[in-house]
């Protein structure tokens, strides 16, 4: 018999695993936006050296699944003595941090590749235009091509941001107690898994409602700037 009682209760704690959820999802976009715009500007690069490097990154890290990343730098890196001894270590004995990096470095794959179509995207014409009203090349970059390219990139942001909000469940699986961590823990003390997941399914349908109606805000404010 289904127990809606139990489907209520355990929503505040859920909610406790959520807020970590939360937290994983913005250092996650804020790890992947900031190192999207090398890669971009790599896969964009007169020089063949940088295209192959930034083309390589994106293979591997879209080529690849995120929870094999996450385990490969949780449970790879102690196996270096090297590591072990440098002064990365306090940072990737951390389940917390192995999980932001590799899925930041994910999601820069990801993001960068879709900064660098926008920015191909820009016309030619508003280039020479930017030259001919006597901006340099780096002034009509960040003025003119780069705010043009991040607004056609936003739409495909938005589906990364929610895609992100959901690759978190991963933290999981490296002891990390967030919204599908806690889920589980809630499931072996209730035995209760069909209530207790359509909980947390019901915490997730909210929270990525939320980031969409907040990316379709951000879009419109781009769209009348």
């Amino acid at each position: 018999m289904f127990d809606f009682s139990l489907v209520w209760s355990v929503l505040p704690t859920l909610g406790q695993g959520a807020l970590l959820t939360l937290e994983l999802t913005a250092l996650v976009i804020l790890v992947g936006t900031t190192l999207a715009f090398p890669v971009a500007l790599c896969k964009n690069a007169a020089h063949s050296s940088l295209r192959f490097g930034a083309n390589a990154y994106v293979m591997f890290f879209r080529g690849t699944p995120s929870l094999v990343q996450v385990f490969l730098l949780y449970y790879g890196a102690s196996q270096f003595d090297a590591i072990q001894r440098s002064v990365l270590w306090p940072v990737l004995r951390d389940p917390f941090w192995c999980v932001v990096i590799a899925l930041g470095l994910n999601s820069a794959s990801y993001t960068g590749k879709t900064l660098a179509a926008a920015l191909q995207a820009v016309p030619k014409g508003l280039r020479e235009a930017s030259f001919t009203l006597g901006l340099s090349r780096p002034q009509a970059f960040w003025k003119v091509e780069l705010p043009l390219a991040v607004k056609a990139a936003l739409p495909a942001f938005g589906n990364e941001v929610i895609l992100t909000c959901k690759a978190t469940s991963l933290a999981s699986t490296v002891t990390l107690l967030e919204l599908t961590g806690t889920a589980r823990l809630l499931t072996s003390e209730t035995y209760a898994p069909y209530e207790v997941f359509l909980s947390a399914g019901l915490v997730y349908l909210a929270i990525n409602y939320s980031l969409m109606l907040a990316m379709r805000k951000l879009e419109a404010l781009f769209e009348y700037s």
